[in-house]
């Protein structure tokens, strides 16, 4: 059994739900308070065992590339005013395995995966979303390699969400529990009607795919939004090989608009060590300046 040491970090979309911020910034590079979204993807990706990272970009996204680079010039200005603990922060990411190739047009997660395939070679491999940072005393991802090592077949994570929510999401029709949390699948389906999902059981942004999956997605024809969609080829190869869905039951942010963002830096930052403090104060200055504020909205509503 080959085991599985490459991921693929898609991160050549255009940011579009961040606006204007991401116009000429890659969305991937915003911050949870003070750590770019992309950095907490590849320390999961080292944290489960991977040696070699390919990251597929596009436009304006040559932050990322220079963010994982060495800063010689500010290296030497830590170290001589005597910064250790800045230097360690900017070293950490530096002298990675780390590969970078460009998807020339958006044509969706599935044309972008494709990008890897000589990356890949004849391996199985971690495709992993910048959308979602997964908490959970074992990484996401090495609780896909954990299953493949018993199965060798592909495992996509899951996940369950609001019913109503169904259409934002590739759904999973589960079939049995193989074992605790490891389920058969039926067949997928890329953003369904919400009454037509055959589960809430969302794809969450993990995979882990054997190498046929390129020969696949080479033939694949547009699917949902006009996109080559990485669901749809997921489903095609279930039918001619297993492919299990693992439902994740550990802590999922979702940074992939406004408002998860938000809450996401929130709650990093109340557990942050140099700000969480201050954090927690202001929140409660905050509560109490709504409260009155309600108060005032009110009586002004019982005075008319």
């Amino acid at each position: 059994m080959q085991k599985v040491r490459k991921a693929v970090i898609p991160a050549a979309g255009l940011g579009t739900r961040f606006l204007p911020a991401t116009k000429a910034m890659a969305k991937e590079m915003l911050p949870i308070v003070d750590k770019p979204t992309i950095q907490f993807i590849v320390e999961e990706a080292l944290a489960s065992g991977i040696e070699d990272i390919l990251i597929v970009t596009g436009k304006a996204k040559r932050p990322i590339e220079d963010h994982f680079d060495s800063n010689l010039e500010l290296e030497m200005n830590l170290k001589e005013k005597g910064k250790d603990d800045l230097l360690q922060l900017v070293t950490e990411t530096t002298g990675l395995n780390l590969h970078f190739i460009r998807q020339s047009h958006p044509l969706g997660l599935g044309h972008a995966v494709l990008q890897a395939k000589s990356f890949v070679g004849n391996e199985p491999f971690i495709v992993m979303l910048g959308d979602d940072l997964m908490e959970d005393k074992i990484p996401l991802s090495k609780q896909l390699i954990n299953n493949y090592e018993a199965t060798h077949a592909s495992t996509i994570a899951v996940m369950e969400v609001p019913h109503k929510d169904v259409d934002k999401y590739g759904i999973i029709n589960p079939g049995e529990e193989v074992e605790k949390d490891l389920f058969n699948v039926i067949n997928f389906v890329e953003k369904p009607k919400v009454e037509e999902a055959p589960s809430n059981m969302a794809i969450i942004g993990r995979y882990l795919l054997t190498p046929e999956i390129f020969g696949i997605l080479e033939n694949q024809k547009p699917g949902a939004g006009n996109e080559i969609q990485l669901t749809d080829a997921i489903d095609t190869l279930n039918k001619t090989q297993r492919v299990f869905a693992h439902k994740y039951t550990g802590t999922r942010y979702d940074v992939g608009d406004k408002f998860g963002f938000m809450k996401t830096s929130l709650e990093y930052s109340l557990r942050h060590p140099q700000i969480k403090d201050d954090m927690k104060q202001l929140i409660l200055d905050l509560s109490d300046e709504i409260r009155e504020n309600e108060k005032k909205t009110s009586k002004k509503k019982e005075d008319k």
